[in-house]
């Protein structure tokens, strides 16, 4: 479960890091869209977390990590697009990108190791 810990705290400072951008983002640039999406996804992704900590099963565990997974790979793109248009936030965006990126891969790595032992309970 340390896992569980770090992408519980990583994925709580990602979202309030989201929600500044987004708003920095709509006072600088007016951009109500892209900010809209990008808080969204970027704050799900440990809503969805926090929700797995009380999963029914083993198998609801791995779905609201997926849907994480999910969540953070549409977060990566609205952070890339912002990257492109919006220039004057680049580093906070970059640092944003590489969070993001570690979160992907902490959560690959979980529902992979989570499966396999889903497999291996199926076939004792």
């Amino acid at each position: 479960m340390a896992k569980q810990n770090i992408l519980k705290e990583r994925s709580f400072q990602i979202a309030i890091q989201v929600v500044n951008l987004s708003n920095k983002l709509k006072s600088d640039h007016s951009d109500y869209i892209i900010s809209k999406q990008l808080c969204r996804s970027g704050t799900s992704i440990g809503a969805l977390i926090r929700e797995s900590e009380y999963s029914e099963s083993r198998a609801d565990f791995v779905h609201k990590l997926a849907i994480a997974l999910k969540e953070s790979n549409e977060c990566l793109y609205w952070l890339e697009i912002s990257n492109e248009i919006y220039k004057t936030n680049s580093t906070l965006i970059s640092d944003l990108i590489k969070r993001i990126i570690e979160i992907i891969k902490i959560l690959t790595s979980s529902i992979i190791t989570c499966k396999k032992h889903i497999k291996i309970k199926k076939n004792e």
